[in-house]
């Protein structure tokens, strides 16, 4: 990640890396998710779902808190200050920017950017402590499992075709845990080389986000996001301890499962960390969903009434003028 984003300031040529690496590299991802997947968790869903919304109702609100200070001091519309500190894929939410007609794009994709970059960077110190050693394994890549891989990724591109969230992470943790419990297939062990190919396919991608054009932006706003992104992962260690008192799990497992960065990327992070890969995954899974599902359809309602509602109060003061 810093090699490539630095990269870009010194060498004036064209960095480009496609866009289906990183999407190979997320395919890899759910895919050891989905054969590692702690199965018993589906017993605990009930207590799980609960917490899952509450936190992400806490989330939620606190987002919304920090948009407002941060459109305050750094004089940029609340509409784009929420968008921009709202922890959902930079995609989505600048492709809902555009249908809102949201004139300060570059605002809200920089305030995305910096908040995940910095959570990348910074949320492996917080949890170094968490480190543990994970117990040695001689496995070796097989067949089986780049047929799995294979399979994961045309189902993938298949489900991203009609539009479902996070295709190509969802997609293969689903297509696996349904392998797992609908066949006797035995699913195959994984070597570290696969997760240390999708970090470099990912980590790559998400170096190039970071443009030069983004640091010509006003200081106030360069810091507003900073600002922002450091709210958002003070919130959510709060949050954590939460999760880890009620669920009792590590502080790993559930700053993990509550930080706001790119689900593949908390989930290579739990992974490094020997935390508890499934559970982040499905709190980070939700955390989108809730956000793609019901935050920004809502978000989308608010504004259109109050669109409506402007319109009418200035036809009312215009009728009074006359």
């Amino acid at each position: 990640i810093v090699v490539v984003m630095l990269a870009q300031f010194f060498y004036k040529g064209p960095l480009n890396w496609s866009g289906q690496m990183r999407d190979i590299g997320v395919v890899m991802v759910g895919t050891v998710i989905g054969v590692q997947f702690n199965t018993d968790l589906f017993g605990m869903m009930g207590s799980i779902l609960f917490y899952m919304i509450t936190l992400n109702v806490i989330l939620i609100g606190g987002s919304i808190g920090i948009a407002c200070l941060t459109s305050r001091w750094a004089k940029i519309p609340m509409k784009a200050a929420v968008l921009g500190a709202i922890p959902g894929g930079l995609g989505q939410i600048v492709v809902f920017a555009e249908e809102e007609k949201i004139k300060e794009i570059g605002v809200i994709s920089y305030f995305q950017v910096i908040r995940l970059l910095l959570v990348v960077v910074f949320v492996p110190f917080i949890v170094s402590g968490q480190v543990m050693s994970k117990p040695p394994t001689d496995a070796k890549l097989t067949i089986s499992l780049v047929l799995l891989i294979a399979l994961a990724w045309v189902c993938s591109y298949l489900t991203k075709r009609i539009h479902l969230p996070v295709a190509f992470f969802i997609t293969p943790i689903i297509l696996l845990i349904t392998l797992q419990l609908a066949t006797p297939i035995a699913m195959p062990q994984v070597p570290g080389i696969v997760m240390d190919v999708a970090q470099l396919l990912i980590g790559a991608h998400i170096g190039l986000m970071l443009k030069p054009h983004m640091i010509k932006l006003p200081v106030r706003v360069l810091a507003g996001g900073i600002f922002s992104a450091f709210a958002l992962i003070a919130l959510t260690f709060g949050s954590s301890f939460l999760m880890s008192f009620t669920l009792d799990t590590t502080f790993a497992t559930s700053f993990l499962s509550t930080a706001p960065g790119g689900l593949d990327q908390m989930v290579l992070l739990a992974d490094a960390v020997n935390a508890e890969v499934s559970l982040v995954s499905m709190f980070q899974t939700f955390r989108l969903l809730f956000i793609f599902i019901i935050i920004m359809p809502l978000m989308k309602v608010f504004y259109r009434w109050r669109g409506k509602k402007k319109i009418v109060y200035n036809q009312e003061r215009s009728v009074v003028k006359y």
